[in-house]
């Protein structure tokens, strides 16, 4: 089955009460209160979203944007759902994307109500498999700060190793260039 031609998820992914779908156009306010509710805590290392999603209507202009990058294979953004409240609970997107190797990096973040609960090792958990099962990547790797201990504590629950320390790798939202760590899990199959 050719990847290219096939939909992103041609059934949720679920786990427990949540499920995982692509973020779709219709996902705009909750999507903007998704980024509200988390604008401090995201705004050094989630620099791109949070400067193209101020207002509502410079989020309905990142949406388009996204769902034209899902259309030409160039990037992916999906959302974690509480199934029983159909509240916005996650973001995870595949960027970076290499088809020739094929390798992405992996990106997310959690609503601040369900962070440190388990509920973003599941939901990755689920989505590498998808992931790898799906694209057919052969890795995916995520990059964070030393000073994300969550991002590390994430990373190593999910099976990624530490590959290393890339020096002057980020420039943050505040313009600060920072050195980031990269860690990449590979798929043996």
């Amino acid at each position: 089955m050719n990847i290219f031609c096939t939909p992103l998820i041609n059934r949720m992914l679920e786990f427990e009460n949540y499920i995982i779908r692509p973020l779709v156009l219709e996902d705009l306010d909750e999507f903007f209160n998704l980024i509200e509710t988390n604008r401090e805590r995201l705004n050094d290392f989630f620099a791109g979203i949070v400067s193209k999603t101020k207002n509502i209507e410079a989020t309905r202009v990142f949406l388009k944007e996204v769902i034209k990058k899902q259309e030409s294979k160039q990037y992916f953004a999906f959302v974690v759902v509480d199934n029983t409240t159909n509240k916005l609970m996650a973001f995870i997107d595949l960027k970076n994307i290499d088809w020739t190797i094929p390798k992405t990096e992996i990106g997310c973040f959690t609503d601040k109500k369900i962070s440190g609960k388990g509920i973003t090792t599941k939901a990755i958990k689920t989505f590498l498999d998808y992931s790898f099962n799906h694209f057919k990547f052969k890795k995916i790797y995520l990059r964070t700060h030393h000073s994300n201990k969550a991002a590390q504590t994430l990373a190593e629950k999910c099976g990624f190793e530490l590959e290393g320390i890339i020096r002057m790798d980020y420039k943050t939202t505040s313009g600060k260039i920072i050195d980031l760590m990269y860690y990449g899990l590979i798929n043996n199959k």
